[in-house]
């Protein structure tokens, strides 16, 4: 920097004639993305612009983290524990992001969003396909949810396609059943279009995980793995539900939900439920599988 001018001169290396070439701008294709926020509010609300760009952002994120768990269900299938690893470690990152958001969209006060509210119509981050394909990964699948977007092709077939492959934690299951535990052949092949539910049966065979020396490497650490984006995921939902109650109090939905309430129920929710259990069994004596279950 020059003590002059304060200036920082431009290296002559540096490419300033982008005519026919790949710049940032056109790698990003920003044009497209900084050009998606149109405010709906008439006359324009100042604070509807930090409205649509916390749910785009997320949405952006949600990508990501869609994208790097199918990678993992991948690697799990071809019993590559390493990039799958790897890969559910950026999905914990983006988590961890996507919680402290929340903090931007806090600074939104309640007379500031009932000026604009109404624009919004009935749409809802209920209506977030993306998120469902996260919770369908997960095992949090309901086939129900798909009518909320009948008209939305594209996004109707993605979770179609969802609800009928196997979730995370199935195929976790299978590359531990080749691997030589004694997963039950029932829950092998079980109806994947089915939202996940406690098998209390296999609260033993995880027990032998934690405990043995002999564990091969890679499943002690998935398992940890996924009690991470469990407890993550349940702190972004009661973050979501923090903020909705500062910010509209009791009030229903805009897309009719009842609101705080019907976001309690999800935090009910569990996607790796023998991950939690296992804890009260480890140690125990003789521990039955149903007394270990932490979700009856």
């Amino acid at each position: 920097m020059s003590k002059d001018t304060g200036v920082r001169e431009i290296e002559t290396g540096v490419r300033t004639d982008f005519h026919g070439a790949m710049s940032y701008g056109r790698y990003l294709e920003l044009e497209k993305i900084l050009g998606a926020q149109h405010p709906r509010s008439v006359p324009e609300h100042h604070d509807e612009m930090l409205f649509l760009i916390q749910h785009q952002t997320s949405e952006l994120w949600l990508k990501l983290v869609l994208h790097e768990l199918r990678a993992a269900r991948g690697f799990l299938d071809s019993d590559d524990p390493g990039p799958a690893l790897k890969c559910l470690a950026r999905v914990k990152a983006v988590q961890r992001t996507l919680i402290e958001q929340w903090s931007v969209l806090g600074t939104l006060t309640p007379r500031e969003y009932a000026q604009f509210r109404g624009a919004l119509g009935n749409s809802s981050g209920f209506q977030s396909y993306q998120y469902r394909a996260v919770e369908f990964i997960l095992g949090n699948k309901n086939a129900g949810m798909l009518n909320v977007f009948t008209s939305e092709p594209e996004a109707h077939a993605m979770l179609e396609q969802l609800l009928h492959e196997p979730t995370l934690y199935d195929s976790f299951l299978r590359a531990m059943a080749r691997a030589g535990f004694a997963v039950p052949q029932e829950i092998l092949n079980r109806d994947v279009t089915k939202a996940w539910t406690f098998h209390p049966e296999l609260v033993p065979i995880f027990v032998e995980i934690y405990s043995s020396e002999r564990t091969p490497w890679g499943f002690y650490e998935a398992c940890e793995d996924f009690v991470d984006l469990e407890d993550n995921f349940q702190a972004w939902r009661f973050r979501h539900l923090r903020i909705v109650q500062r910010t509209i109090g009791m009030k229903t939905g805009t897309g009719g939900s009842s609101g705080v309430s019907f976001l309690q129920k999800a935090l009910d929710l569990t996607f790796f439920p023998e991950l939690y259990a296992v804890r009260t069994a480890i140690g125990a004596p003789n521990p039955s599988p149903y007394e270990a279950a932490a979700h009856d």
